[in-house]
C-alpha cells in the first residue's frame, strides 16, 4: 500500500500536504454519474482526492418514475408535469448521489433535457443549446478547479445525443485549456465481465480517438470480500442508484448489474498522461478493500 501512496504524492502533491487526485465529472443528466460512482468514491473516500460535477442539462426529461409517483406524489410520467418539477427533484436527488460518492461542487449549466434522440448536432451547432455559455462554463470550471482527471461517458454512436454532446464538450474544453496541469479525460462506461464493447472513436469527431496504445482502464466493483465474502463495492452503485428515484424504471434495471466501471484513455491526452492514469488505477485497485 505504501508505494501506492508514494506514488499519489509524487503526482497529485501540492505544496508540502499530500493530496489525492481532482477529478472533474461532466455528465448530461442526474444519474449519468450512475456509470462510474465507485471510481469517484474511492478517490474521495479512500485516496484523499476530491471531485467535482458539472451538469449540463436542467433535468426535466425522464419521464420514467412510475413507482416514484407515489414516492412524490406527483404524475412523473407524465411531461408537463415534469417538465414543471423533475428540474428541483433530479438535482436534489443528484445531490444526495454526491452526498454518497463525496462531490464538493456541483455545477448547474441548465440546458434543455428536451428528448432522446441520438443526433448530436444541433445541440454542438448552437441550435438546441446554448453551446458557447456551455463552453464558456466548462472553461472557467477549468481554470480554477486544478483538476488531474475529467471523466465523462463513453460518446459512443449509440448514445444519446446530450450525452455525447456533454462528453465531446469535456473534450473539447480539455483542448482549449492552457493552464500548466492539463487534466487527462477519461471516457467511463459500466460492463459486465466478458464484455465485448469496442470503442474506437465517434466518426466525424477527432477529438474522440482513443489512444491505441493506452489500455482500458478497470476497477471490479463486483469482487467480493470481508465476512463470509459477502460484501463488495456494488453496494456503493446502488446507494447512488438509489438516490434517482425519480427514474424508479432506469434504476430498478440497473440495480446491482454491472460488475466493472471501465474507461477508455482519448488521444488528446497524449503519450504522457498514460502512466499518471494507470497510477491512479493502480491506487483505486490495491486501496480500501480492494484486490491487493
Amino acid at each position: 500500500m505504501r508505494h501506492i501512496y508514494l506514488l499519489l504524492l509524487l503526482l497529485f502533491s501540492a505544496g508540502v500536504h499530500a493530496q489525492g487526485p481532482r477529478v472533474l465529472i461532466v455528465t448530461a443528466h442526474p444519474d449519468d454519474e450512475t456509470m462510474f460512482p465507485v471510481t469517484v468514491f474511492k478517490i474521495t473516500h479512500e485516496l484523499k482526492g476530491s471531485a467535482d460535477l458539472a451538469l449540463i442539462t436542467d433535468a426535466s426529461g425522464g419521464y420514467n418514475g412510475l413507482v416514484a409517483s407515489s414516492y412524490y406524489g406527483l404524475n412523473l410520467v407524465d411531461s408537463a408535469t415534469g417538465r414543471k418539477h423533475l428540474p428541483l427533484i433530479r438535482k436534489k436527488e443528484l445531490m444526495a448521489s454526491g452526498e454518497v460518492m463525496g462531490i464538493g461542487n456541483f455545477f448547474f449549466l441548465d440546458q434543455l433535457d428536451d428528448y432522446y434522440n441520438r443526433d448530436e448536432k444541433p445541440y454542438l451547432q448552437g441550435k438546441n443549446w446554448d453551446i458557447a455559455y456551455v463552453e464558456k462554463k466548462l472553461d472557467h470550471i477549468l481554470a480554477n478547479g486544478g483538476y488531474d482527471f475529467i471523466l465523462c461517458l463513453v460518446p459512443h454512436d449509440g448514445q444519446h445525443a446530450h450525452h455525447k454532446t456533454a462528453s465531446i464538450s469535456a473534450l473539447r474544453a480539455a483542448q482549449r485549456f492552457k493552464g500548466p496541469k492539463k487534466p487527462v479525460v477519461l471516457g467511463g462506461q459500466s460492463q459486465n465481465k466478458g464484455y465485448t464493447f469496442q470503442f474506437a472513436r465517434l466518426t466525424g469527431y477527432p477529438e474522440t480517438d482513443i489512444l491505441k496504445a493506452a489500455p482500458v482502464f478497470e476497477f471490479d466493483r463486483s469482487y467480493s470480500f470481508g465476512e463470509d465474502k459477502k460484501h463488495s463495492y456494488m453496494i456503493v452503485a446502488d446507494w447512488v442508484k438509489a438516490a434517482h428515484k425519480s427514474q424508479s424504471g432506469d434504476m430498478n434495471q440497473a440495480m446491482h448489474r454491472g460488475d466493472l466501471e471501465t474507461f477508455w484513455y482519448f488521444a488528446i491526452n497524449g503519450e504522457e498522461g498514460v502512466g499518471k492514469t494507470k497510477a491512479l488505477f493502480d491506487a483505486l485497485n490495491t486501496s480500501g478493500y480492494s484486490k491487493k
